[in-house]
């Protein structure tokens, strides 16, 4: 099943994609706030259940998307997870070593935004960079999860453009700064739920500006991988239903082109990924 959250005639709410358009299942399933509760009840296992025989409530084109977790307890991001993209930032000029357990960083919910949404690009920098990645939702939480037990605790997955602004990304060692701008992170256009694809299933990501492909690669290039990026998480701090996990870039961000090629004011940014969809983000200057 495809689940996300909404706006629908100004009302917030969530449901599952069934066709060319939303079934609501915050309207049916009143006992469950957001899609995060639905996801931590345990109930979502049996969302296509929970679909038969309801109405459709609108069609995708008419909704207002927001990120399938709109407000996640925590959003944890892995640097450099892909060993193409290492080598890209190596040559690029940076030194750095691939160091022995998972580089992460956190990001901000304020710092997403939605599918069909502005990324917007801050007026501080003129440098904002696509970063084009998979998305892990946790479904169950857990503290010290193995990794042989990590897929357990997966909900489901979505798309990710880890948008960073590169030079304030560069201002300390700390990457965070560039990382957690407001609306500079695209996520959605929904979580497609885990029993869909096959634990450790290599997944072809491709993102585009404006149509033109500029990162191609699959999942199955990640340094680390899922289950070890679930494992090393849960022992720093208690994963909880809805947190996400964006798993790393590969090979071809703007900052290392020659020259460097970042997103602008009227561009437009997709990110797919095989068995989850395309998520859209027009870009706009902040004003």
């Amino acid at each position: 099943m495809k689940l996300l959250s909404f706006v629908h005639q100004g009302r917030e709410t969530w449901g599952a994609v069934v066709g060319d358009g939303v079934v609501d299942l915050g309207k049916a399933r009143p006992q469950h706030a957001g899609l995060v509760d639905y996801i931590a009840s345990g109930e979502y296992l049996q969302a296509a259940q929970h679909v038969e025989g309801l109405p459709i409530a609108a069609k995708l084109a008419d909704i207002t998307y927001l990120p399938p977790i709109p407000r996640s307890e925590k959003i944890v991001c892995a640097v450099r997870n892909y060993m193409d993209h290492h080598q890209e930032v190596l040559a690029a000029g940076m030194q750095r070593e691939l160091s022995e357990q998972p580089p992460i960083f956190l990001r901000v919910w304020r710092s997403q935004c939605a599918h069909n949404q502005p990324i917007v690009r801050p007026r501080v920098s003129e440098s904002l960079d696509w970063e084009g990645e998979l998305a892990v939702i946790i479904g169950k939480g857990g503290r010290n999860i193995a990794e042989a037990d990590a897929f357990d605790h997966v909900a489901g997955y979505a798309c990710y453009n880890d948008g960073s602004v590169r030079e304030w990304q560069f201002h300390a060692k700390q990457i965070a700064s560039g990382k957690n701008f407001e609306s500079t992170g695209g996520f959605g256009p929904w979580m497609v739920t885990a029993d869909e694809i096959a634990p450790g299933r290599a997944l072809k990501l491709e993102t585009r500006l404006n149509g033109e492909v500029v990162q191609s690669s699959h999942t199955g290039h990640m340094i680390f991988s899922i289950p070890k990026l679930i494992s090393y998480s849960s022992t720093i701090f208690t994963l909880a239903p809805g947190d996400v996990i964006a798993t790393g870039t590969p090979a071809g961000v703007g900052w290392s082109k020659k020259p460097p090629r970042f997103m602008k004011p009227g561009d437009v940014c997709e990110v797919e990924i095989e068995g989850i969809g395309v998520l859209r983000n027009p870009i706009v200057q902040q004003d």
